[in-house]
């Protein structure tokens, strides 16, 4: 009995004593993970910085107390968990690791996590232990170009009326990876010209670069040219096509180029007529006057634009208000080369022609008729009118007839009491025109 009991004291010293042996292995399990364990870059453009996350874990059963997180290798760099960060058993937090090539060529590097975390030793003594996770990097630096691109490749302004211009946008474009200097922009024909440009202009990868070219022909027929860009790209010099044209001039003919009225009674009128056609190019016509208001412009409407080829009519009036001659021209103003088309104008005003009708009858047997009355009437049978009254002879001349009328006339006889026979047989007459 007293063996056994100088033995039993040393029993729970020696189980102690393994338990305490063993919790510093328990304290070096303490683990940190990364997912990936190795990041690659690939190839990255120099001073462009490319950026990837890794998933940092304590995988361990004790609390992990960062304390290091650093990065090796030309251009790489790590953001994360700052030092004095806890992580929970399980918990993970991200690791932003970038690399930014500062040469061309190949580089390697990595990123290293230390964590610690607190161990009991023998003794009960309190003590620490760390843990380090590694992520192997590489990457590769590369270097740039940059090239010019036209957008439109090529520019066709088409077909112009003289005189005129035509405004197209340019667009330059770094297709490239790499900043480019545009310095010149050369045009080999004046008739195109660059608006909106300043050079030298720097051009980021990707930016654009936004101009007007503007094309005014000289003279018709068909220009073309080339407008080089000039530049530091890959391309040195991008050409690009211009071309455009200007029409034949158009212009008005005006047929007759004289109008000749001739004689037209003052107060009565004459029209003559006459065309306008147009001839190379279309041609707009704004306006037609004359210079006499003896002579009036008629059938048109204006403005009027003609296609080549085609033909309008309009009618001149002459209406001359005294005797006389008289002259006008009548312009047509448009935007043709032959602007204003004249026409001369011309004409007489003549008194109008005065008629009379002459009349005469048998005298009457009778001795006591003293004279006799004349009536007129318009249609056959009268009614009649009184033209005149107790004429003593036996003719009587009406000038009170109108030009193109028909006239009937009949006679009567008066004695000295003043009585009236009947009519007498009906005459008919036909008054010129004019």
């Amino acid at each position: 009995m007293t063996g056994f009991g100088l033995v039993r004291p040393w029993a729970p010293l020696l189980i102690l004593s393994v338990i305490f042996c063993l919790l510093p292995s328990l304290a070096r399990a303490q683990q940190l993970a990364t997912a990936p364990s190795a990041l690659g870059f690939g190839n990255v453009l120099v001073g462009k910085t490319q950026t990837q996350t890794v998933s940092l874990t304590n995988t361990g059963t004790a609390s992990l107390s960062i304390s290091i997180v650093s990065a090796s290798g030309n251009g790489f760099a790590v953001s994360g968990p700052t030092s004095g960060s806890t992580l929970s058993p399980g918990q993970s937090t991200r690791l932003d690791i970038s690399f930014t090539p500062v040469a061309v060529g190949m580089e390697n590097g990595s990123v290293s996590v230390t964590a610690t975390t607190q161990t009991w030793r023998r003794h009960h003594r309190r003590g620490f232990a760390s843990t380090t996770a590694n992520v192997a990097l590489t990457g590769s630096g590369i270097s740039g170009t940059g090239q010019i691109a036209a957008s439109p490749a090529n520019m066709t302004f088409g077909n112009l009326a003289p005189g005129t211009s035509q405004t197209l946008t340019q667009t330059l474009k770094n297709t490239g990876t790499a900043s480019v200097t545009v310095t010149q922009a050369n045009i080999s024909s004046t008739a195109f010209t660059a608006s909106g440009l300043s050079l030298p202009a720097n051009l980021a990868a990707g930016q654009r670069l936004t101009f007007n070219v503007v094309f005014t022909p000289a003279a018709s027929g068909l220009v073309s040219g080339t407008l080089a860009i000039l530049s530091n790209a890959s391309n040195p010099q991008l050409n690009i096509t211009l071309s455009g044209s200007e029409t034949t001039p158009g212009q008005l003919m005006l047929a007759p180029m004289a109008l000749n009225f001739g004689s037209v009674n003052a107060g009565s009128k004459a029209s003559l007529a006459g065309t306008l056609s147009a001839t190379g190019s279309p041609v707009t016509i704004s306006s037609g006057t004359s210079t006499s208001a003896e002579f009036v412009l008629s059938g048109i409407s204006l403005p009027a634009t003609l296609a080549v080829g085609q033909s309008v009519p309009f009618t001149v009036t002459f209406l001359p208000q005294t005797s006389g001659s008289a002259t006008a021209s009548l312009s047509f103003v448009s935007n043709a080369t032959n602007s204003p088309a004249t026409e001369s104008l011309s004409g007489s005003g003549v008194a109008p022609t005065q008629h009379s009708v002459d009349l005469s009858w048998g005298a009457s047997s009778s001795s006591n008729v003293v004279g006799y009355n004349v009536y007129r009437a318009g249609v056959s049978g009268g009614p009649y009118a009184t033209v005149m009254s107790a004429n003593s002879g036996t003719n009587f001349v009406d000038a009170s007839v109108q030009a193109g009328q028909k006239y009937y006339y009949v006679v009567t006889a008066v004695d000295g009491s003043g009585a009236e026979s009947a009519y007498s047989n009906q005459v008919q007459t036909v008054i010129p025109s004019p």
